[in-house]
Parts: C-alpha cells; sequence; structure tokens
C-alpha cells in the first residue's frame, strides 16, 4: 500500500484551439478542485498509452474522434494528498463538435483571458505555454539611448513583438520607473506586456505587469513576490536556479548564455544539447538567450524552449520590425 500511494496518477488531457480561443471544461462541485476549468481529459486505464486515453477521454467527455494530436508538455505535480503526472496534448485534427456529454459546462475561452487562478494548480504551466509569445525582447536603451530604444520598440510592437523586459540598472529608480511608465504606455496600446528587472516592489510604480528576477534575486526571495495577476520571470544559468524557479511557483524562465555573447566575451556557454536538457526537466516555458538571431528561434523550440529572448539580435537589425517578423515566422516553422 505505501508503494502504491507513491504511483502518481496519470492525467492526459488535450488542448483544442479554435480561432484563438482554447476549450475548457468545469470539474464537478464535488471532485477534487471542484468547480475549476480544467483541459478536458483524465485518467488512464491499466495499460493504455496517452494518446489512446487521450482519444478515449475526449469522446467520452467531448464526444470528438481525435485524428491528430501532438505532445505539448508533460509534468508531475504534488498535491498535499494525491501525485498527478500531467500528459497534455494539442489536438490538431478532430471530428465532430465538442460539448459536455457528461453535462459538464464547457465555454471557449480566448487565450489572454485565461486565468490561472480558475484552474487546477497542475494546469498553470500548460496556460503559459498557451499564453506566452515565441519571442521576449530585452532592452538595451543604455547602449542606443532612452529615445532611440524606445523608437525601436514602437517598431518592434507594431511587427508583433508581445512580452518585453525593462533591464536598465543604470537607471536610478526614479528615472527608471518613468521610463518604464512611457514603455509600458506602448506595450499596454499594442497589446503587449512589460516586466521590469528590478526589485518586485518597484512594479506598481512602474505600472508593469510584472518582474523579471535576476538570478541574484531568485536565490535570495523567499516565496513568490507577486500574485497570480502578474507575470514573474526569472534569469537561470543551471540547473539549481531552474530548481529555484519552479518551487517558487514561477510562470516561466529565461535561460542561457546558450551561445557566445558580445555583452560577455569569454563567458561559459550552455550549447543547445545541455540547453534542451535543462529545459526538458522542467515544465515551466523556459526562453533561449545569448548570442541568438530571430533564424534561432526554430532551433530553439526544436530544443524544447518557448522561444528565445534577444537583445542585441534584435535591436542591431537595421529594421528591428523585419527582425520579429523572420523571428515570429521562424516559430511557425519550428
Amino acid at each position: 500500500m505505501p508503494e502504491r500511494a507513491h504511483t502518481p496518477i496519470h492525467v492526459a488531457a488535450g488542448v483544442l484551439i479554435e480561432q484563438g480561443r482554447v476549450c475548457v471544461t468545469r470539474r464537478r462541485p464535488d471532485a477534487p478542485q471542484g468547480g475549476k476549468w480544467e483541459f478536458p481529459g483524465g485518467k488512464l486505464e491499466p495499460g493504455e498509452t496517452p494518446l489512446a486515453g487521450l482519444r478515449r477521454e475526449l469522446h467520452e467527455e467531448l464526444g470528438i474522434e481525435v485524428e491528430q494530436a501532438r505532445p505539448l508538455v508533460k509534468l508531475v505535480h504534488r498535491y498535499p494528498d494525491v501525485e498527478v503526472l500531467l500528459d497534455v496534448w494539442t489536438v490538431t485534427r478532430y471530428r465532430g463538435t465538442p460539448h459536455g456529454r457528461e453535462a459538464q459546462p464547457l465555454d471557449w475561452v480566448a487565450l489572454e483571458a485565461l486565468d490561472p487562478r480558475d484552474f487546477p494548480e497542475a494546469d498553470r504551466p500548460v496556460l503559459r505555454r498557451l499564453q506566452l509569445p515565441p519571442l521576449y525582447a530585452v532592452s538595451d536603451a543604455a547602449r542606443l539611448g532612452l529615445d532611440e530604444f524606445a523608437r525601436r520598440l514602437a517598431r518592434a510592437l507594431e511587427a508583433g513583438v508581445r512580452l518585453v523586459q525593462l533591464r536598465e540598472p543604470h537607471l536610478p529608480r526614479a528615472d527608471f520607473c518613468r521610463y518604464a511608465r512611457r514603455l509600458a504606455a506602448l506595450c499596454r496600446a499594442a497589446g503587449a506586456r512589460l516586466l521590469v528587472n528590478a526589485d518586485p516592489s518597484w512594479v506598481a510604480e512602474c505600472d508593469a505587469d510584472g518582474v523579471h528576477l535576476s538570478a541574484r534575486r531568485l536565490m535570495a526571495a523567499t516565496g513568490r513576490p507577486l500574485g497570480l495577476d502578474r507575470l514573474v520571470a526569472a534569469s537561470c544559468h543551471d540547473a539549481a536556479e531552474l530548481t529555484r524557479m519552479q518551487s517558487l511557483n514561477l510562470d516561466f524562465a529565461v535561460l542561457g548564455p546558450v551561445q557566445p555573447t558580445a555583452s560577455h566575451p569569454g563567458a561559459a556557454t550552455l550549447g543547445w544539447t545541455r540547453f534542451a536538457q535543462l529545459s526538458g526537466a522542467t515544465p515551466a516555458p523556459v526562453y533561449a538567450i545569448g548570442g541568438l538571431r530571430p533564424a534561432d528561434v526554430a532551433r530553439a523550440r526544436a530544443a524544447g524552449a518557448q522561444g528565445v529572448a534577444m537583445i542585441r539580435g534584435l535591436w542591431d537589425a537595421a529594421d528591428p520590425g523585419a527582425a520579429v517578423r523572420e523571428a515570429l515566422a521562424a516559430a511557425c516553422s519550428g
């Protein structure tokens, strides 16, 4: 019995996306995590493969026949009373019209409107993988100048950048927050989010959408510094820092440097093989960083990354907008 109690419950779940909206169902009030929304699916039967279980569960729950699906993420989550192995698949083709065959409420919700507080804890890394873009733009205003960087950012936002990190440690707090509010307005008008690489207590003053923790702040943190309504990310360089990021329930990590960089010549690099090993060991989304260009997005995603975080590879381009479009195209091909 003790050995059986520690065996994770293997669950297959499916993500169906149509025109930017994802299919979710509500758990019964008397079930564990009752009343929460979730991705449809359920426990595998003995000897059943994840894909076979997914097909059976989605037929039973939604009345559809899954024709094609690809793995999205596999993760283990430990609740106080049970451990769950969640096998999540993206359903790319199916027959039929999804409906609640077990009288469960069903809805199609815009990706950006999915609120992690409405879902079981095990689903939250899945939500972030679905919501986060393949490109994370990191500021370079110290080198380019505040006004010039703002102009380049405006072109990048117009081309499709949707996640930006303001990292300007040279600026005093008042100047940093003033500049952050300027960039936050640009981002918000474009439907993008701005994270500040600063003390988490600055976020409200900066009118930012979250915080990006340096590795030093990450290792010194005693808990998640902001609520689930804000994004919290961290810079990581090794397995220990990634483990710390997971233990704090952060939303995503940036891992590197993958390749040599102009800003840190001679620094040790991970390379793609080690990056893939480290990113594959964490369920949270991970961005590759370090000496990367727009075309590297496809390679990064093949190595298990959410995408790439770029500085010079983006801002040194003659046309930042063209660089963004190249990166997004590479993400589609990857």
